[in-house]
């Protein structure tokens, strides 16, 4: 979880990987916080999405054109700056920060359409051969994410309806985490959900560093779905909405809302070496991948999606 904590000592070690893509030798050297070692980067997407179909809203966000960056987390380490300590990627609200607070989200503009007030962030992904622009900055260089920030190709923001029900419209500033920034030192456990693609091959997945050859790199993010009615957050961020059962339904005490699917593609230059921001300890792990978000979506705007959502099931 992005919380304030103490800095461990830094240090680079250099990642030298001979790794074979559609049929051909590609050497990728760089250098990283920790050991990065070859078998993160894989050509195999060895894990099959699943699960039943369901309607869909897209919202068009943009790509980050305007550079929203920083190293807060609104949602886990509110009032407090650079406290994520890796550095974040923002579409939607153009003040997301530390000192974000839902009166401050809702007089803010956003790059969203229809004026979606709402935030959707996650790390940075940078080439690790390169020198960034905060080398020398908190939540880069200083907290060892090394390298050049790449910027995102596209981004796809998508709110799923149920396979099994028709949804409740979610509560404005609810807030939301999905996956483990600190999945390496947690041994990959039950929070691990990062997602890495292809976009040949939009039905596979793997949690590693996958090597698309000339395909876009594709990051996912799903978020839970299973409102307990009450809360807009939680101590733990995560147990006041929490994941569907297998087959769509929600466990006992939750209501269905709209599920929150973001999709994040770059087009990484052939050989070079990239890695996601991450907490010193976790050594750059792409199984830490993670995503939060914020709903500052204006109540009407909620309803109309929603509305949709359920007529289309």
């Amino acid at each position: 979880m992005d919380v304030a904590r103490n800095k461990p000592v830094t240090f680079a070690v250099a990642v030298v990987a001979l790794l074979v893509v559609t049929g051909s030798a590609v050497l990728l050297c760089g250098t990283s916080n920790g050991a990065l070692s070859a078998d993160q980067y894989v050509s195999e997407l060895d894990q099959v999405l699943t699960g039943p179909k369901t309607p869909s809203v897209v919202i068009r966000c943009g790509a980050n054109e305007d550079r929203h960056l920083n190293a807060d987390n609104p949602v886990v380490s509110p009032g407090i700056p650079f406290g994520a300590h890796h550095t974040h990627e923002y579409v939607g609200n153009r003040s997301a920060d530390a000192k974000s607070t839902d009166e401050s989200l809702a007089a803010a503009t956003t790059t969203c359409e229809n004026d979606d007030l709402s935030t959707y962030y996650w790390p940075v992904l940078r080439l690790t051969d390169g020198v960034g622009h905060d080398e020398h900055a908190d939540g880069g260089g200083l907290h060892g994410n090394t390298g050049e920030v790449l910027r995102p190709k596209s981004v796809e923001i998508r709110y799923d309806g149920s396979p099994v029900s028709n949804v409740l419209p979610m509560p404005r500033f609810l807030r939301l985490i999905t996956g483990d920034p600190s999945a390496f030192s947690n041994d990959y456990g039950p929070n691990t959900r990062a997602r890495w693609g292809c976009s040949d091959r939009p039905d596979r997945y793997t949690t590693k560093y996958p090597l698309c050859g000339n395909a876009t790199t594709l990051r996912s993010y799903d978020f839970g779905s299973c409102w307990d009615g009450n809360n807009t957050d939680s101590a733990s961020h995560r147990t006041h909405v929490v994941f569907p059962l297998a087959g769509g339904m929600c466990p006992a005490k939750t209501f269905p809302i709209p599920r929150v699917h973001v999709t994040v593609g770059y087009d990484i230059p052939a050989g070079r070496p990239f890695a996601i921001d991450s907490f010193e300890e976790e050594l750059r792990d792409p199984a830490t991948d993670h995503a939060m978000y914020v709903n500052a979506m204006p109540e009407q705007q909620m309803a109309e999606l929603v509305g949709h959502l359920n007529r289309s099931r």
